[in-house]
């Protein structure tokens, strides 16, 4: 299946969720940018609040790509053994989970203004994006978003490798709509697949909590 574009991703998401509209303590957390598309129609498809979920990845001491850990707002994903073989320092850790939570934090009220962050604790959390590669970024929002004691999570994606699904099953409850094993990239699966800026994130933010 080729998808016209997110919104529309979202709304066929929304068929295999109906079972959440409108459900108490539920909600929808999306991973910016693309994903706030997606997750878009999904809040309003749904009738649900919509938040973003963001995570920066720890990068190895002289090599940022090398991700040692995660960070978001309110918790941290740390591969202690690192530390515990001494090839990077405690202090280096705290310097750098301080350093990007304060960019988090920036990012996050950029996004929200004033708002605080909705309570996830005891939550069914059903979190999007607009597919998946190699799941990383998925897998890392799981583990993050489970240290707010969230009742269960949902991922929901249109289209995802087989064997990524495979391992997000492994963490949580995944609905995917296609999983094709030709895959390359998720825009493949897209007849329109434009970047999404911030402040075109932040209007559909805004736009899909303006009742909440």
């Amino acid at each position: 299946m080729i998808f016209k574009d997110r919104f529309a991703a979202g709304k066929l998401l929304a068929e295999k969720l109906i079972e959440h509209k409108s459900k108490e303590n539920t909600l929808i957390l999306a991973i910016p940018r693309g994903g706030l598309e997606t997750g878009f129609s999904l809040a309003k498809e749904l009738n649900l609040p919509l938040d973003v979920v963001l995570t920066k990845k720890i990068g190895f001491p002289g090599n940022p790509e090398y991700a040692i850990g995660a960070v978001s707002l309110k918790s941290e994903i740390i591969f202690e053994s690192l530390i515990t073989t001494g090839q990077v320092s405690r202090q280096y850790i705290d310097e750098e989970i301080k350093k990007i939570r304060k960019k988090l934090k920036m990012k996050y009220y950029h996004y929200r203004e004033n708002r605080d962050p909705l309570d996830l604790k005891n939550k069914l959390v059903i979190l999007t994006d607009d597919g998946a590669a190699t799941g990383r970024t998925l897998l890392a929002a799981i583990k993050l978003v489970k240290q707010e004691k969230v009742k269960k999570i949902i991922v929901a994606i249109p289209v995802s490798h087989p064997e990524t699904v495979k391992k997000l099953k492994e963490k949580a409850e995944v609905v995917c709509l296609e999983t094709p094993r030709d895959f390359f990239a998720v825009g493949q699966f897209y007849e329109h697949f434009n970047q999404v800026n911030d402040k075109e994130a932040i209007k559909l933010l805004k736009e899909a909590n303006k009742n909440n």
